[in-house]
């Protein structure tokens, strides 16, 4: 591993014996590298601090031409307000390279990046956004054919093992579990809720409530504790909605933004309309654990959780997810239930072939295959998930 070209830094001694130094390479790192300057725009989308600057400046590193604007910056800002062609030519210079980092932050963003790329040659642009509702609404349009897009989410799996090793983050299993794979919390070994507390509250929400669409803050909030205590389950909108006394439109509308702002993400119910399969469910996961447990405040040890269940589903499915996504492949993701109770926890369906997952923390629990999941979808494979084999489902095969 090239250790010397990655700047996170790791010294951890929680669960190991010597203490070591690593330096992650995230898996988008080669993918970025590789479309600089073939006639694109790239954009970069994820939530605060999951590491979109870095990962940008690790592959600039070599780079001396380079223009930088952070538009969380006023200055910044206003620097794109009327902004011509001619102008932005003086402002770029003899730079070869432009990244506007948080994107979303600047009026028309999309039709200023246009402007950009048709009018000024031999230039690339990068823009990075922790918003995809509203840079991607701002800039779909403009920049049809024009651009890349990425995403980028905590630390993967296959990250921090390729960092160490597999036995190394197998032995962090449990405080990942917890914790999370923030790179905050993964490359500082002191104070993980505290940090995670002020991720959430200075940075996760910062996006969210400042949208001028939110009419009742407190109640986006509220939604967001109660969708952490349901991990796992199916969601009823109705429920939530009497809860909150919010209209079922509304619901909708707050989790479709906290999507939109890399919080959460569905699952839906998997059905061909077979008479059994329930057909209108979904549920509800978080990108993240240490996030979830930071917006219920419960840090307990896994050893001692009786949720243990749900996060070991959350954080598998969401590995399951970062590494589909990574890998650039097309794939749906479901779960899978009938009226009867047959379940299936975890469905990635590619090449219409059925990759049925069933997840468990005890790695004694049996498990079947469902026999009319079997016989419906006869084009299907199936694996139990448990700690002893993870590693081995979530790892890209070299």
């Amino acid at each position: 591993m090239e250790s010397q070209n990655y700047r996170y830094i790791c010294d951890c001694n929680r669960e190991i014996s010597v203490k070591f130094v690593i330096m992650i390479k995230r898996e988008l790192h080669t993918v970025i590298n590789n479309k600089l300057f073939k006639g694109k725009v790239i954009l970069l989308f994820g939530a605060r601090q999951v590491g979109k600057s870095t990962l940008i400046h690790h592959v600039l590193k070599n780079a001396s031409d380079v223009l930088w604007l952070n538009a969380d910056d006023v200055d910044v800002i206003a620097l794109f307000e009327n902004i011509s062609a001619s102008r932005m030519k003086k402002i770029i210079g003899a730079n070869k390279i432009i990244v506007i980092d948080e994107a979303q932050s600047i009026n028309d963003i999309g039709k200023k990046l246009k402007i950009m790329y048709d009018q000024i040659e031999g230039i690339q642009i990068i823009a990075t956004g922790s918003s995809a509702f509203e840079l991607k609404n701002k800039t779909n349009e403009p920049l049809t054919g024009r651009k890349w897009e990425y995403h980028l989410y905590p630390f993967s799996f296959q990250e921090l093992a390729n960092a160490t090793n597999i036995l190394e983050e197998k032995r962090m299993l449990k405080e990942r579990v917890v914790m999370g794979a923030y790179p905050e919390i993964v490359v500082n070994n002191t104070d993980e809720e505290e940090r995670l507390k002020l991720l959430t509250e200075s940075y996760l929400y910062k996006d969210i409530l400042k949208w001028n669409g939110i009419q009742k803050p407190e109640k986006l909030v509220h939604l967001l504790k109660l969708l952490a205590y349901q991990i796992g389950a199916e969601i009823s909108y109705n429920k939530l909605s009497n809860e909150l006394g919010l209209d079922h439109v509304t619901i909708e509308k707050y989790i479709l933004l906290l999507e939109q702002c890399y919080v959460i993400f569905r699952l839906n119910a998997y059905s061909t309309n077979h008479a059994k399969e329930l057909k209108k469910s979904r549920k509800i996961f978080f990108y993240d654990n240490g996030i979830r447990n930071a917006i219920i405040g419960d840090f307990g040890i896994a050893e001692n959780r009786q949720d243990i269940g749900k996060l070991w589903e959350n954080y598998i499915i969401a590995e399951m997810f970062k590494k589909l996504q990574y890998q650039n492949k097309n794939f749906e993701m479901y779960f899978w239930r009938t009226h009867d109770q047959q379940e299936i926890d975890l469905i990635v369906k590619q090449n219409n072939v059925h990759h049925a997952f069933k997840i468990k923390w005890n790695p004694n629990r049996k498990a079947k295959l469902s026999k009319t999941f079997s016989s419906l979808y006869t084009e299907h494979t199936f694996q139990v998930i448990h700690p002893e084999n993870y590693d081995e489902i979530l790892m890209d095969e070299k």
